[in-house]
């Protein structure tokens, strides 16, 4: 296995790309995106790594990839401490996942763990995360100010934020810099293209010109030079990335590497279902539609019946929207849920439930999250070596290998 990263690395340079380096770790130029709920996890996170790239697990609501846990804990609902016993699964399911990823990894690549700062649990998280060994913390959907506090006695983890545009860096790195910490990379994640919650205060702003990879990596790397930390953090940019050529591009642009979501999600180690796997393989893009998340983001997801439901009756649910005695799933998954808190200016909907129902491929019932651009083997489910071997192939020569 080490000689088959080692030719994966030597080939990363013959194909005319430069290896991702952070903290004195050389990998691939490819990272995998966290995706939750249950959708990337050991699983998938570990065949990354075993390529060379970083694999991610996505740190919410893990429980529902392991039965026992589920079964100790989908009755509860009326009982005092219920969040605490949810909470207590999910961090012993996530100890789980990221133990396991690293056996099954074999010491290969990296492992990191996405953290939404929007969830509840968050601080629970990033201290399980670090416990269970995971190489790097991954952490987007809000700005996590207080990261480098919460991880002062564990430097040797890598800390990612994620950000959309250079006014975001710049806070973000200030903030850093007085508590005596920069980032180890950041993820620069276009909203405009990639899937999930987005970096957008409103779908209004999703077209901003400001989110543009060549906007936002040259105003980056300026500030980096004019502070004086030129070269020491790298720019990993996500979204709308689906080829070697669009690689090679953002590294022309100065970007270290690349980070993907859905081309992982519909690979065949991906975490979740064969039937999740499909629906998102096959949604075209007139299937795409955005909307207000409970997190107060926009994202972007696949149109089902589901959702086609919830936007047609949106204005009534607004309409009533009034704070509930408790949350649908007994854990207050995030700060704010508009749901639970009344706030009809966020969605009204249980994200937890519905990515639930997603996760097993329930078309009727599921909320599927796809970045915005086309997938490298349209509705084909291939694996993830396929897809990294696409990714690290010139056009040219991929043509080449698939003319009889």
């Amino acid at each position: 296995m080490k000689t088959e990263v080692s030719d994966g690395l030597n080939r990363t340079q013959r194909a005319g790309l430069r290896p991702l380096q952070i903290k004195g770790k050389v990998l691939l130029p490819i990272v995998q995106g966290g995706m939750g709920v249950g959708v990337s996890a050991s699983k998938l996170a570990s065949a990354v790594a075993r390529c060379g790239g970083m694999g991610t697990i996505s740190s919410v609501d893990l429980r529902r990839l392991h039965p026992d846990l589920m079964q100790e804990t989908k009755h509860l609902d009326k009982e005092l401490d219920a969040r605490q016993r949810i909470d207590a699964a999910n961090l012993t399911a996530l100890d789980r996942e990221i133990k396991q990823a690293r056996q099954m990894s074999q010491g290969q690549g990296w492992l990191a763990v996405n953290i939404m700062k929007a969830l509840s649990a968050y601080e629970a998280c990033v201290h399980q995360a670090i416990e269970s060994g995971a190489d790097a913390l991954v952490v987007g959907a809000g700005l996590p100010l207080d990261l480098p506090d919460l991880t002062r006695n564990h430097p040797q983890v890598a800390l990612i934020p994620i950000l959309s545009d250079a006014r975001g860096v710049q806070l973000l790195v200030r903030k850093w810099e007085k508590k005596g910490r920069l980032p180890d990379a950041i993820v620069i994640e276009n909203p405009r293209l990639a899937g999930g919650h987005l970096g957008a205060a409103k779908i209004a702003d999703l077209n901003d010109a400001r989110f543009d990879f060549e906007v936002v990596l040259p105003q980056v790397l300026e500030f980096f030079k004019a502070s004086g930390i030129e070269n020491l953090i790298p720019l990993i940019a996500a979204g709308g990335i689906s080829s070697h050529a669009d690689i090679a591009r953002l590294q022309s642009m100065g970007a270290s590497g690349v980070q993907l979501g859905t081309a992982f999600a519909v690979t065949q180690e991906c975490d979740a279902s064969l039937a999740f796997k499909n629906i998102l393989a096959q949604a075209r893009p007139q299937d795409m539609v955005e909307f207000l998340s409970v997190a107060g983001l926009p994202a972007r997801a696949v149109r089902t019946p589901w959702l086609d439901k919830y936007l047609r009756i949106l204005p009534v649910l607004q309409e009533r929207a009034h704070p509930k005695a408790k949350c649908n799933m007994s854990f207050d998954c995030l700060q704010h849920c508009g749901l639970r808190d009344g706030n009809a200016g966020i969605g009204q909907f249980c994200i937890d439930q519905q990515l639930g129902h997603a996760l097993t491929g329930d078309l009727q019932r599921g909320l599927y999250f796809r970045g915005a651009g086309t997938l490298p083997f349209g509705s084909q489910i291939k694996t993830v070596q396929d897809l990294i071997e696409h990714l690290l192939t010139p056009a040219k020569e991929a043509t080449n290998l698939h003319t009889p």
